[in-house]
């Protein structure tokens, strides 16, 4: 019964901090992206953060807001 209800307590955890996990702010994805790419050593480049259904072909290189949002990258 003891395992039951630490495993049922457990379940319960996760539902209610995993959210805050996978909702990163789309600004700090935004820098920790930049950070990446700088650190690889591209140059002449934009990030921008929009909507959904605004992204066509442009290339996605992360997701934000809980999926509402995308960062899009485009070579300058």
């Amino acid at each position: 019964m003891k395992k039951i209800v630490a495993l049922l307590t457990f379940c319960a955890l996760g539902f209610v901090v995993a959210p805050a996990f996978a909702e990163k702010d789309c600004e700090e994805l935004k820098t920790e992206i930049a950070a990446k790419l700088d650190a690889k050593g591209v140059t002449n480049y934009t990030l921008e953060i929009v909507a959904n259904d605004a992204v066509t072909d442009q290339k996605v290189v992360g997701s934000c807001a809980g999926g509402t949002k995308k960062i899009i990258y485009k070579k300058n």
